[in-house]
C-alpha cells in the first residue's frame, strides 16, 4: 500500500518524499515558498484558504497547505496506529512547560 497522507481537500502527499513540515511564518520559508514560486516547483493545495503549513519534499518541490502541520502529522500517523500515542506524548510535553516556572 502506498504510505500517503491527507492535506486537504481530497489532495495527498507521500509521506516517504517528506522532509519537513513546517509553519509558514518565518522569513526564510516565505523566501523559500517565493522561491519554488519562481522556480515553478511550488503546488498550492490551499484552496484559497489560508496557508498553515508547508511541506518541503525531497524532490524540492514545495507544497501549501490550509491544514495545519500538528494535524497532517497526526494523519500521517493515523495510518501506522501511532497518533494516539503520540498525541499523548505532546499533550504530556506541552504541560510540562506550562508547569516549569520562568525566572
Amino acid at each position: 500500500m502506498l504510505d500517503v497522507v491527507n492535506i486537504g481537500f481530497g489532495n495527498i502527499a507521500m509521506t516517504s518524499r517528506i522532509i519537513a513540515i513546517v509553519t509558514p511564518d518565518s522569513a526564510p520559508l516565505k523566501r523559500l515558498v517565493s522561491e519554488a514560486r519562481e522556480s515553478k516547483k511550488l503546488i498550492d493545495a490551499t484552496f484559497g484558504r489560508r496557508t498553515r503549513s508547508v511541506l518541503v519534499m525531497d524532490n524540492n518541490f514545495v507544497i501549501l497547505s490550509a491544514i495545519t502541520p500538528e494535524t497532517i502529522m497526526v494523519r500521517a500517523l493515523d495510518e501506522e496506529g501511532m497518533a494516539t500515542k503520540l498525541e499523548k506524548m505532546y499533550s504530556r510535553s506541552q504541560t510540562k512547560q506550562e508547569e516549569e516556572p520562568i525566572d
